[in-house]
């Protein structure tokens, strides 16, 4: 552990510059084609992270650089970006620059009102097409988020394809708001997101934008902790055409096929990708099989643009959701045989459980064992700038997911597939062997709108909302059954229908006044959801019908000082509330629902930035109420429902840094120290040695005071260098450390995952103009030293024969590994 954390320290410690001394300037005016003055227009120096904005005037100054050459760059909304070389030889320097309208830029209104942008008090990390390409091997989208400050990613079958999950904070990812242009992406009743329903959605990506905490107001699921947007590929002028291929462990390939007409006619683009992902998996038998269609058209006018995009994902993975025994993962013959003995086992599962390997076992050895997925996405955008200052987007969509997954079930009860026993002579059979297919179906669309206003000078409005409604069906049908009793081929054993309707609008506010700038976020949310039908709970079939109603108030307010171009401050408080699941639902019934939760969020930050030199230091606190935790109570349905616990907190900071030491060499580092605390909650565990007069069992209750929250390290450590020694060849080097987890919330040591400390290296070259436009090599080994590491897993107890049973399951992550790539562009 120590040698871990002086890795750490160094590699933090590299990032801190001894002396940044700058000598002369760069001043102009930033005036439109038609010469007028142009203000909040971004100008930026390449390969440093000094820059500043153009004011009311036009004009702009970026002091303290020596002698040399560099690169001025411009970004504003509306123009196009520009490029100017100049060169400072001894005094200061005067460039005007002029920009031109463009219409394309007007795409990028579909995000600008989710989003935060430099002079918004809250916190965010911001990923651009560039990153987001030099990183992108195949693996799941959450992978490459995982230099993100706070952030661990995991990956079911270990290698970061099929299903895999991110925690930002420690929040889990049913508590993180997700949209892709601004479009809600999270699952209606779960909350969840799902990326396996979007393979390869990264090669179709321009820019992502993570904020952490309750952030700016978004669309779709409440932002309980973090929010991830999404923004796919903006319109290229040029045609193009690419093919992008990688390959690697574990049977790992990806094919993209990706190509577009540029501007036709100046009026119109078309844009496509094709992609395939498969893999075996590190996890035994955990393959995957993806395919993913996206198809972009757009019709470009001279203040609107009207845009269009399709993406189809289709997966067939083989089910590792079991995880790995713990005393399987870790070799203890002695343990492993105790376990062996306290479940059910059958023959060939015995042989399995114990002949797999320790780290790579997988409980489901029947063939068809697979989830399969379907999901189709239909987005219709329209942008169009009114004036110079008032600008509108509106957005329709249109989600259609089906699909099951299949199991084999062995002795199952046959009452709890509303059959009868079988009577064969004298003997009569209650259960039987099983294959059964539980389905999803559902159907989600609706639109969102904003409408954006800024005088140009120090005040910018958004009023924006939208109407989104979700119907679904779950479903059970039974393919196979050794004794089938009165069954039919295709038969359902339990069906339910949801629907969900949710209205939402927002109102946000910046006003700049001097060195001040106040920002202002109100929100109303509205939830209407009901379901009725038979379903599943705790293996039982049971009646359900419930209709609940929310309507949820979230104000956010914050305020940010620039003290100069270098310096500033933020500091911004929020209140985001939130409805509970579907399983919070199926699991409780109209008497003993669980409450909304309540989320308050601090954050205050302080920024710096010099020619060479970044930091930015923050710190959070979130206090929960009414959080909604498992503690193994079985309600008054008999199902482990999750409950409320009253206080509960996350408190930490954020540190990143980074440190430009030549042209061709940087290093940059991020910390995240917290405590994440219940103040007390009662555990309930199973006694299956107490029962009641009626024969039902008695829990045994244990009360805790200010443990951990499950999933939630107290120490988040990453740190890279990226050497250049030639342009268009790039070598990289990232480092992470992410300190112990529990289980569940009870802060028990044998209920832990132990930190882990693990390296990446990528090699990324570009070769351009020689036979293809452009021709891109690379190599990605992730966990370079090899380490052995779990950061995921589930747990449960009970109490037999006067023993507390523990039982943990672990999905343990791919030791090295590697990719290998090559993409042609034409």
């Amino acid at each position: 552990m120590k040698t871990r954390m002086k890795q750490i320290g160094w590699g933090i410690a590299l990032c801190i510059p001894l002396t940044i001394q700058a000598q002369y300037s760069v001043s102009g005016i930033v005036n439109s084609s038609s010469g007028e003055a142009v203000q909040q227009v971004r100008i930026s120096v390449e390969g440093h992270y000094t820059g500043t904005y153009s004011d009311e005037h036009g004009s702009y100054s970026i002091g303290q650089l020596k002698d040399g050459e560099y690169l001025i760059k411009t970004s504003a909304f509306g123009y196009e970006e520009s490029a100017t070389r100049i060169k400072i030889a001894g005094n200061n320097l005067e460039v005007n620059i002029t920009l031109l309208f463009s219409s394309l830029k007007i795409e990028e209104m579909q995000v600008a009102a989710i989003r935060a942008g430099e002079k918004t008090p809250t916190t965010y990390s911001n990923l651009s097409k560039e990153q987001i390409s030099n990183s992108n091997y195949g693996q799941d989208l959450p992978y490459l988020l995982n230099t993100t400050p706070s952030t661990v990613v995991s990956s079911d079958a270990g290698s970061g394809v099929g299903y895999t999950g991110v925690r930002i904070r420690g929040v889990d990812p049913t508590r993180t708001n997700v949209t892709i242009n601004g479009i809600p992406i999270n699952d209606s009743e779960s909350h969840s997101t799902y990326w396996v329903n979007m393979p390869d959605f990264a090669s179709s990506t321009d820019n992502i934008q993570v904020q952490r905490g309750v952030g700016t107001s978004t669309n779709g699921a409440a932002a309980f902790g973090a929010s991830i947007n999404v923004k796919s590929d903006n319109i290229e002028k040029k045609a193009y055409a690419m093919l992008d291929n990688s390959v690697g462990s574990f049977h790992t390939l990806k094919t993209t096929i990706k190509a577009g007409t540029g501007l036709i006619n100046e009026r119109f683009t078309l844009d496509a990708r094709l992609s395939r992902i498969s893999s075996d998996g590190f996890i035994d038998r955990a393959s995957s099989n993806l395919k993913s269609l996206f198809l972009a058209g757009a019709w470009i006018g001279k203040k609107s643009i009207l845009k269009a995009n399709v993406f189809l994902g289709n997966e067939k993975t083989y089910q590792a959701w079991n995880g790995i025994p713990e005393w399987k993962y870790k070799g203890n013959a002695d343990s492993l045989l105790a376990h062996y003995y306290a479940n059910s086992y059958s023959t060939a599962d015995s042989l399995n459980l114990f002949n797999a390997k320790n780290n790579t076992y997988n409980y489901y050895t029947y063939e068809n064992e697979t989830d399969n997925y379907q999901q189709d996405h239909y987005q219709l955008h329209f942008s169009h700038s009114l004036n110079d200052k008032v600008s509108l987007t509106i957005a329709t969509h249109y989600t259609f997911g089906r699909g099951y997954y299949e199991q084999y079930r062995q002795e199952d009860e046959l009452v709890n597939y509303g059959l009868n026993p079988v009577v064969l002579g004298t003997d009569t059979i209650k259960t039987s062997d099983i294959i059964r297919r539980r389905w999803l179906s559902n159907h989600f669309y609706g639109g969102i709108f904003s409408l954006n206003y800024s005088n140009l000078k120090n005040l910018k409005l958004t009023f924006g909302g939208g109407i989104n409604n979700y119907n679904g069906a779950h479903f059970g049908e039974i393919t196979w059954a050794r004794f089938a009793s009165h069954s039919e081929i295709g038969d359902t054993y339990y069906n339910t229908d949801a629907q969900k309707l949710e209205l939402s609008a927002y109102s946000k506010a910046n006003y700049q006044l001097k060195k001040m700038n106040y920002f202002l976020d109100l929100q109303v949310r509205h939830i209407d959801y009901s379901f009725v039908g038979i379903d599943e709970s705790n293996g039982q079939l049971i009646e359900l019908q419930q209709d609940v109603k929310y309507t949820f108030f979230n104000p956010k307010a914050g305020l940010m000082i620039d003290f100069n171009e270098r310096n500033n401050a933020y500091m911004s408080f929020s209140i985001a509330n939130r409805e509970p699941v579907r399983g919070d639902f199926v699991e409780s019934s109209a008497n003993n629902l669980p409450k909304p939760e309540q989320l308050q969020n601090l954050e205050v930050g302080y920024r710096y930035k010099s020619q060479k030199f970044l930091a930015n230091f923050n710190y959070y606190w979130m206090n929960y109420k009414d959080q909604l935790i498992l503690t193994g109570q079985i309600n008054d349905v008999g199902g482990y429902t999750r409950t409320n616990v009253s206080k509960s907190y996350r408190s930490g900071i954020e540190l990143e840094l980074a440190y430009q030491f030549l042209k061709k060499l940087s290093v940059s580092a991020n910390l995240n120290m917290s405590q994440n605390k219940i103040a007390s909650f009662v555990e309930f565990v199973d006694n299956y040695d107490n029962y009641d007069a009626n024969g039902k069992m008695i829990q045994d209750r244990v009360a805790h005071q200010n443990t951990d929250i499950a999933f939630s390290p107290n120490l988040i450590a990453g740190a890279g260098i990226n050497y250049s020694p030639i342009n268009n060849l790039d070598f990289n080097l990232y480092s992470k450390y992410v300190a112990a987890q529990y289980l569940d919330n009870t802060s028990s040591e044998n209920r832990k995952l132990n930190g882990y400390f693990t390296t990446d290296f990528k090699v990324n070259y570009t070769i351009k103009n020689v036979v293809f436009s452009e021709l891109i090599l690379g190599v990605l080994v992730n966990n370079v030293f090899n380490e052995k590491y779990v950061n995921n897993g589930y747990t449960f107890g009970y109490i037999s024969g006067g023993m507390r049973i523990i039982e943990n399951y672990y999905f343990p992550q791919a030791g090295r590994n590697f990719m290998v790539r090559l993409a042609l562009k034409f």
